[in-house]
């Protein structure tokens, strides 16, 4: 091996790296090479960072190991987290249900309620149509849902973070809290929501069932997480399609109807299955606010609300500009069932009346048969809107009530107010408990037909006092002020006199009378006192006229009732018969008939005159209570029965109104709707022969005189013969 001046030769074979360029070299004068500065050694980088010196290095030195801290913490923190996320929404998973399970959602069962001819006119309760799955909806319901309710529900994995942060955005901007408004949440979130978290209704671990409804209906933060959890849970579960399904079963759409099927059955009377455009948007429009865009509730907003939906539809591709602008000329209307029949005080008063073992709570489904007729109800509540606009000052409160109901007391219309279609409020027919005024009067005549008076039976009409036990001396007085002295039974009764309306009372005795009014169906307590004869006992319209059934059928009592029967859903025989009905007899057949021809005289010849019919015959009574506080008519045709109250909710008395007046033309405009096009038939009434000779009238009682009517000579149309007469005494003697 040789040597070679100015450097040693290679001893291995091709150098591994790049030999510098001619740059990083320089050559000497000789030209011989040389190198700029000492080779590295082997191992050590050949790149050197230059040192840091002084504040600025020490500074940036510190954040670069709090940053790399930080990092450590946040990266480990967050594997944590995920970690213990995975866990619970794994375990939140292992508790969910089957979908089926999970569908229905109602706290108690629904109550659908027919006419006499089987038609359906009201609904109460929670409705359920049944469970329906989302791909058995219309697409249109489906569309209008996702497109209002989360447009991204088929990306998401049941949180929106966009949403979110949305959401909180457009809160803030408009002044309220970050969770106040918009909640962002998905139709996964809000499912679990509806599903209150999988925890059910334990009477036993909440204070009420509004206790429990308010804490599923929480909005913190932390309720928020937990949803959010559970949302996550369902979406490892279930697939959308299912969770849909939930939320579209389980939402309240308004007027007490769960899910789309009831609702799309309660609003347009048509499966969900069959929704138009306009109709799908209308439902999705009520997810907002069910209860205050109700189309039964105010139509107008529930269609504004439509067109809004129709317009997200529209934006995103569900409808086309020539469907969507078709649905937006053609708002969805209510069905003619979901119109015209919201049951009202009926069906109100039908729900207080059902048996204590039906119970809705218990989440049962029954069909109730009623006695409605809504013919007869439409033609009430017709009546009452016309006197009140015509014959009442306006802006007068005082309040009506109307029953009518046929002979065996089957109810067949019930206005419980002036204000006509509501329900919910309070039912004056069937719960105002008023004073009845001489309208209680046939009973104290009934009493005294029973034990074998005669209608032309008389009985004094005069000033007259009593002492009553425990309150001295008492002295009523008729309403006009006057007397007329001796008169029939049935003078005495149309012309309403209070004195021999008292007489016939105490003749007959105080506890008969009682007991005659209580058989009839006067629930309330009978005062025993002389005053009992002037109506000073109180009782239900629908008492009053359920009354008054009885002495048209014949003098039997009467149950008041609207149920002919009631079946749970999916039997065939009624659970339940008919709620009431004639009963014992009360009083003689042939006392009721004579009773009813003196309650006719009432009408064509007494205080009842503005209550007569045109075409046919009709008996009734007025009554006006203590300071006119309460006025009354309740009379009968041949065929139906019907009462008539009118007063102040506050007991304000009336003003110019007496049983007569405003309560008799409400009852005749009413029986006058109800009785178009039926055919007349005569009352059920006896007139007993009047005697052949007119008994000597009794003498006044000793202690009661008639200080205003002294005796007088009888008269004679005989001037000559009583000369004639005197002369021939003085002649002859007596």
């Amino acid at each position: 091996m040789s040597t070679r001046k100015g450097g040693r030769g290679r001893l291995v074979a091709d150098r591994r790296y790049a030999k510098p360029s001619a740059s990083k070299r320089t050559t000497s004068a000789g030209g011989s090479k040389t190198r700029s500065r000492k080779a590295p050694a082997k191992g050590r980088n050949t790149r050197r960072k230059p040192a840091r010196r002084g504040l600025s290095g020490l500074i940036l030195g510190l954040f670069g190991f709090i940053g790399r801290l930080v990092w450590l913490v946040v990266s480990r923190t967050a594997l944590v987290v995920a970690l213990v996320l995975a866990v619970m929404v794994g375990y939140t998973y292992t508790t969910l249900p089957p979908v089926g399970e999970v569908l229905d959602g109602r706290a108690q069962g629904s109550v659908t309620m027919l006419d006499r001819e089987g038609r359906t006119f009201a609904w109460r309760g929670d409705q359920f149509g049944g469970a329906v799955r989302a791909d058995q909806v219309s697409r249109h319901l489906k569309n209008a849902v996702i497109a209002t309710e989360d447009r991204r529900f088929y990306w998401h994995f049941g949180v929106s973070p966009r949403g979110v942060a949305s959401a909180i955005r457009i809160n803030l901007r408009e002044g309220r809290g970050p969770l106040q408004g918009h909640g962002g949440s998905t139709i996964s979130q809000q499912t679990a929501k509806l599903l209150c978290l999988g925890q059910r209704y334990d009477p036993n671990e909440w204070e009420s069932e509004s206790a429990y409804i308010a804490d599923c209906r929480e909005t913190s933060i932390a309720r928020k997480a937990k949803e959010a959890l559970y949302a996550m849970a369902m979406e490892a579960k279930y697939s959308k399609d299912d969770i849909l399904s939930i939320y579209l079963n389980r939402a309240y759409l308004g007027a007490g109807a769960y899910g789309a099927e009831a609702a799309s059955q309660r609003y347009f009377s048509k499966p969900a299955s069959a929704l138009e455009p306009q109709e799908a948007a209308m439902l999705a429009g009520l997810l907002t606010a069910p209860s205050t865009l109700s189309p039964t509730n105010d139509l107008e907003r529930s269609q504004n609300r439509a067109a809004v939906v129709l317009n997200l539809m529209e934006d995103q591709g569900y409808l086309t500009a020539q469907e969507a602008d078709r649905a937006r000329a053609n708002p969805a209307t209510l069905s003619p069932e979901a119109e015209e029949n919201r049951g009202g005080y009926f069906a109100d008063w039908i729900m207080d009346t059902l048996p204590p073992f039906v119970n809705v709570d218990s989440r049962q489904d029954v069909d109730i048969r009623t006695t409605l007729d809504q013919r007869i109800q439409n033609a009430a509540e017709a009546a009452m809107r016309q006197v009140f606009e015509n014959k009442v000052r306006p802006g007068s409160e005082a309040q009506a009530a109307i029953v009518v109901m046929s002979a065996d007391g089957a109810v067949r219309a019930m206005v419980g107010g002036r204000k006509t279609g509501v329900s919910g409020v309070f039912n004056r027919a069937s719960q105002a408990v008023r004073q009845t005024g001489s309208a209680f009067k046939p009973f104290v005549y009934a009493t005294a037909l029973e034990l074998g008076r005669s209608p032309y039976d008389t009985v004094v009409d005069e000033p007259f006092c009593m002492n009553v036990p425990g309150s001295g001396e008492w002295c009523p007085k008729n309403y006009s002020r006057n007397y007329a002295g001796p008169m029939t039974l049935i003078d005495a009764l149309k012309h309403s006199r209070n004195i021999p309306a008292i007489k016939v009372s105490e003749e007959a005795g105080r506890d008969l009378v009682a007991k005659v009014a209580t058989d009839f169906g006067i629930q309330s307590d009978v005062v025993d006192s002389p005053s009992v004869a002037l109506g000073v006992s109180e009782a239900t319209l629908l008492e009053m006229t359920g009354a008054y059934a009885g002495i048209l059928n014949g003098g039997s009592s009467v149950q008041p009732y609207g149920i002919e029967s009631l079946t749970i859903k999916g039997d065939d025989e009624p659970l339940v018969g008919r709620r009431g009905g004639m009963g014992e007899r009360v009083i003689r057949e042939e006392a009721a008939r004579q009773l009813v021809f003196m309650l006719e005289k009432v009408v064509s010849e007494g205080t009842g005159r503005a209550a007569q019919l045109p075409d046919r015959e009709a008996a009734g009574k007025t009554g006006t209570s203590n300071e006119q506080r309460d006025a009354w008519f309740v009379g009968f045709t041949a065929d139906y029965v019907a009462g008539v109250w009118m007063g102040y909710d506050d007991n304000t008395p009336l003003t110019g109104v007496t049983g007569g007046g405003l309560p008799a033309d409400i009852w005749r405009e009413t029986m006058t709707r109800v009785h178009d096009g039926i055919e007349p038939k005569p009352l059920p009434m006896s007139q007993p022969e009047p005697p052949q000779r007119v008994a000597e009238p009794q003498p006044a009682p000793r202690q009661q005189p008639q200080p205003q009517r002294q005796p007088q000579p009888q008269q004679s149309n005989d001037p000559v013969g009583d000369f004639v007469g005197r002369v021939l005494r003085d002649i002859f003697g007596n």
